[in-house]
């Protein structure tokens, strides 16, 4: 019979030493966004020379897209978790806003301003389709929402390929993206401290979009 592969001390002591890099460089995009994102800073803190760090990195771009790739994993893996203890768009929503606030430069990494100059691959996007998808579900299992669909909804009819395989109908869609669109946006503000001093609080404004967006 063969043997599960095991790593060896070589492998995990690569594994850690990217681990403490990334560490850092949260720390550098807490204080300097990612734009600022620097690999000879973190060799610095690190005391080690920049080539060397470069051995656990090719580059500034390999070391976001794994920043990026960790935080849309665990983006997924909270909505998954959300969905798979029964939560429904509520329980989502809920859910979105404590991932969010439980780490905001993780948050402003993919859902702030784009990094200039960055791509992201392919399977950052399949990464981040998993959350839609999920939401999407969510939306399709409420009651249908009263009205004829606008011009938007029509729009989705012919332009769905975001929704993946799901076969939502296009009011279903709309509800999706609003609920993306909307709590994001309530989100975004608060953690950029946009409320700050306004005198009331954003949590009860998450609510009031939420209870909004679900209808009666």
């Amino acid at each position: 019979m063969s043997k599960a592969r095991t790593s060896t001390p070589r492998e995990r002591y690569r594994a850690q030493v990217r681990a403490e890099i990334k560490e850092h460089a949260w720390e550098q995009i807490a204080t300097a966004g990612a734009s600022a994102l620097s690999l000879n800073a973190i060799a610095k803190r690190m005391g080690m020379s920049g080539p060397a760090l470069y051995r656990y990195f090719d580059g500034r771009d390999e070391l976001i897209t794994e920043l990026i790739r960790d935080a849309y994993r665990s983006q997924a893996d909270t909505f998954r978790t959300a969905a798979g203890v029964g939560a429904g768009l509520a329980g989502l929503a809920h859910a979105l806003r404590a991932w969010a606030l439980d780490d905001p430069q993780r948050y402003f990494l993919i859902h702030g301003t784009p990094v200039p100059g960055y791509h992201a691959p392919d399977d950052i996007t399949e990464i981040a389709a998993e959350t839609m998808a999920v939401i999407v579900d969510a939306c399709a299992a409420l009651p249908p929402s009263d009205g004829a669909g606008g011009a938007f909804d029509a729009h989705l009819d012919t332009h769905r390929q975001w929704a993946g395989d799901r076969a939502a109908d296009s009011a279903v869609l709309h509800r999706a993206l609003s609920f993306w669109s909307r709590l994001h946006g309530v989100l975004s503000l608060e953690l950029a401290g946009q409320f700050t001093g306004m005198g009331f609080d954003p949590a009860l404004l998450f609510e009031a979009e939420l209870k909004d967006l679900l209808g009666p």
